[in-house]
């Protein structure tokens, strides 16, 4: 951990997570601690477990320098450690036949649940608002516990909903099977965080029915 040795309960991880906007410039994230808050994130549930996310993942400074400029001058995107791309795949039938098939290879599936699997994916990705919903849903999953994972690890984020997707697209070449879901930068905060109200349960939970 790079801030702390403190090893948090989930829950402790949970309520200590916060938007971070501003962070210490040049502080560098190892490669191994940065690999083990990619594979947490990617651990993050699916539909189909077809894992409809993907992580462009900007650490040179020059480059972040460019998306803060996507992002609307957005300072937090040239000073974080690493900024992550979280894109939503629209196309994931496409794994669904690598998932499945591999299963199949090996013998865990049967060639009628392969078979049942794929056409199922197949059919909902041919209806496109279902495969941008999908993309999104997932995606957000896995950005969510990316998060989490970095505050783990003793780093703050900050979800990002502020760019130009098309500028970004073209910028980062991202082919057209994707979809910029948003930016997370993760660092070190050089302020801390302010935490923010929440709405009270009885706000915000309905019991069986409306």
């Amino acid at each position: 951990m790079s801030q702390t040795n403190t090893v948090l309960s989930t829950e402790e991880v949970i309520r200590a997570r916060h938007s971070v906007r501003q962070y210490k410039r040049n502080v560098t994230i190892p490669d191994q601690t940065l690999n083990e808050i990619l594979e947490l994130a990617a651990a993050a549930p699916s539909s189909w477990n077809l894992q409809q996310w993907r992580f462009l993942v900007i650490r040179e400074q020059e480059q972040k320098d460019r998306v803060k400029a996507i992002a609307y001058g957005q300072q937090q995107v040239s000073d974080a450690s690493v900024v992550v791309v979280i894109l939503g795949d629209l196309e994931a039938q496409i794994t669904a036949k690598e998932i499945y098939g591999e299963k199949l290879a090996a013998g865990q599936i049967t060639q009628e649940i392969h078979d049942n699997m794929v056409n199922q994916v197949s059919g909902a990705y041919q209806i496109a608002q279902v495969a941008r919903d999908e993309a999104n849903k997932n995606a957000g999953l896995a950005a969510m516990q990316l998060m989490l994972a970095a505050k783990a690890k003793g780093y703050d984020t900050v979800a990002m909903g502020g760019f130009d997707a098309a500028q970004l697209i073209q910028a980062l070449n991202i082919p057209s099977r994707f979809i910029p879901v948003m930016l997370i930068p993760i660092g070190e905060a050089a302020v801390p965080a302010r935490a923010t109200d929440r709405l009270s349960l009885d706000k915000l939970v309905i019991n069986e029915s409306f």
